[in-house]
């Protein structure tokens, strides 16, 4: 086995204190998607999608990477392959847990976008209406993340590792976001062997050859212990 890719979700960070969309009395509990993660509900409330980003990468910043988080980059150091992390999370929590190149499908909380010329830098911690972009000086600055109905970051390269695979994991996600709840079939029709590890079944468990189930803190480990063992 030469290439493992693994994608992660929101369950992988869950222990480390950031709710998922589906966490009851959480901050994604408190609004409606359309409003906050849609550029439509940007162009409407800009200052209730400033807050609520605001408030978000102040969580993230507070967090630590967890048992989960560190196992992975052990695994990037220690595997004579190559392993691949693309992520769903914004969070920063796998470079917090030592991981290098990860390929944020959908962006990063730390990071501002220009709206007007495209320009990234690094977010203040409170993004305001109207934030300036350095390069251009337009007001359009906003949270360099993905919303629903804009296209995933990295699409392209992420497309040609699955078709690379040897083994695609697929830990902590709920496999009803697209496209990265089709990961899994590109992978199997690239001949890689499969494995979901979720704290509970994902709506694509079927399409896995194999499933491990319980907090990511402690199936991640024990299954990087064993990738390792078997690389020997």
């Amino acid at each position: 086995m030469e290439k493992i890719v693994i994608l992660t979700g929101a369950g992988i960070s869950a222990e480390s204190g950031l709710g998922t969309f589906r966490d009851e009395g959480g901050l994604w509990s408190q609004h409606r998607i359309e409003d906050v993660a849609t550029p439509e509900g940007f162009a409407r409330n800009p200052e209730l999608v400033q807050g609520f980003y605001n408030a978000r990468r102040k969580g993230a910043a507070r967090a630590a990477a967890n048992p989960a988080h560190r196992a992975l980059a052990r695994l990037q150091a220690e595997f004579p392959g190559e392993v691949v992390l693309v992520t769903q999370n914004v969070d920063g929590l796998h470079e917090a847990g030592g991981a290098r190149d990860v390929l944020h499908m959908h962006g990063v909380l730390a990071g501002a976008l220009c709206a007007a010329c495209g320009h990234r830098w690094t977010a203040p911690e409170e993004m305001r209406v109207g934030e300036p972009c350095p390069a251009c000086a337009a007001p359009g600055g906003r949270p360099d993340v993905v919303w629903f109905g804009e296209m995933p970051y990295h699409m392209e390269e992420i497309l040609g590792h699955l078709e690379a695979a040897d083994l695609f994991a697929a830990i902590g996600t709920s496999g009803q976001v697209y496209p990265a709840a089709g990961f899994v079939r590109e992978a199997l029709a690239a001949g890689a062997h499969t494995v979901e590890l979720n704290l509970e079944p994902s709506a694509v468990v079927s399409d896995f050859a194999e499933t491990r189930f319980g907090p990511a803190s402690e199936t991640v480990p024990a299954w990087v212990e064993e990738l390792l063992a078997e690389a020997g």
